[in-house]
């Protein structure tokens, strides 16, 4: 089968691999249809993630269909559509128990960083019962893709951690899809505004258009004082890290009003200030998580009621053929204006 493979730091090529096989009784075979590239697979070939090794495949997002399934999968049969997720969960272990399927000690995320990934023409998906849901007929597939990784995490990483509610002043440092999913889900919540604040005119145009009641563009190095403005000088009550790099966790701090929120999504690959002599007496929160898709089935509710179309994120097409094209687009998304790529199958 064909597959894009991690060669180490800087270097991927599109192999032909074997194809998976069943090693455990909880597995299942499936063969995708649609996967995408995600920044974390950038953050890989970069080097940034040491634990993923030269010769796996990457991707941890996409749909398929169950080619086999193991002995003890019992929810699943050959045939069923099903959304991969992209953290494996065993159900069963301390954390599983406690909703933090993201730190199973059997799983969590493991594909496409532990185990081959999703960005091949099929992959073995470990604990197939519990990483694995079955797409409603009137879900679009590629609106499900979304739902592997980046609408999930804007919405428990950015939303739930960061305690919107009603009324909220909210601000979002990072327009890109994370986000922009982010954004888009926080309207659940009736937050009086939501601001977008990125260095790139085309990805706020999109959260203007996504549901954005303002949006500023850093390049000038104001946007906390227009923030502060727009606010009366006091700030936001969720400030939310969409990046991960450290000026823009510093530029929350200096956001956020007092008894708020700061919640980090970000992959932070390097060391970010924490300001304690600014900080220390406001009441402030601070959140970090990694995404754990407990809310994926109630995301894919809100796909069929048509309250959220994760599709309109999708900008670019691809196949699987044409995968290394892909990730030239989506690594250089300020000149090709990319967001998120399908790559189909």
């Amino acid at each position: 089968m064909k597959a894009l493979v991690y060669q180490g730091p800087g270097k991927k090529a599109l192999e032909d691999r074997p194809m998976p096989t069943i090693q455990a009784s909880t597995d299942a075979i499936v063969r995708i249809l649609k996967t995408t590239i995600c920044g974390t697979d950038l953050h890989i070939l970069k080097g940034d993630v040491p634990t993923c090794t030269p010769g796996r495949i990457l991707g941890h997002e996409g749909v398929g269909v169950v080619e086999t399934a193991g002995s003890d999968v019992t929810t699943l049969s050959s045939g069923n559509h099903v959304l991969i997720s992209c953290i494996t969960s065993c159900s069963k272990c301390e954390y599983c128990r406690k909703g933090m399927y993201s730190h199973c000690v059997n799983g969590g995320w493991v594909l496409g960083h532990k185990i081959d990934g999703t960005q091949a023409e099929y992959v073995r998906i470990p604990y197939a019962d519990t990483s694995l849901y079955k797409i409603p007929q009137d879900v679009d597939e590629e609106a499900a893709v979304m739902l592997s990784d980046i609408f999930p995490t804007g919405f428990e990483c950015g939303v739930l951690n960061g305690k919107v509610k009603p009324g909220d002043t909210v601000a979002i440092v990072g327009a890109g899809p994370i986000g922009l999913a982010t954004l888009m889900t926080a309207q659940f919540y009736a937050p009086t505004r939501i601001i977008m604040i990125d260095v790139d005119d085309n990805r706020l145009q999109v959260a203007k258009r996504l549901g954005a009641t303002d949006v500023f563009n850093d390049s000038d190095g104001l946007a906390v004082s227009k923030v502060m403005s727009l606010t009366g000088g006091i700030g936001v009550d969720a400030a939310i890290e969409a990046v991960g790099i450290p000026s823009t966790f510093v530029m929350c701090q200096e956001l956020v009003a007092p008894g708020g929120v700061i919640a980090n999504i970000g992959v932070h690959g390097l060391k970010a200030d924490l300001h304690l002599e600014k900080l220390w007496d406001r009441n402030i929160t601070i959140t970090t998580r990694l995404v754990d898709t407990v809310s994926t089935p109630m995301l894919l509710k809100t796909v069929v009621s048509k309250k959220i179309n994760p599709k309109d994120l999708i900008t670019h097409r691809f196949t699987l053929e044409n995968i290394l094209s892909a990730y030239d687009t989506f690594g250089n998304a300020a000149s090709t204006q990319a967001l998120k790529v399908i790559i189909n199958t």
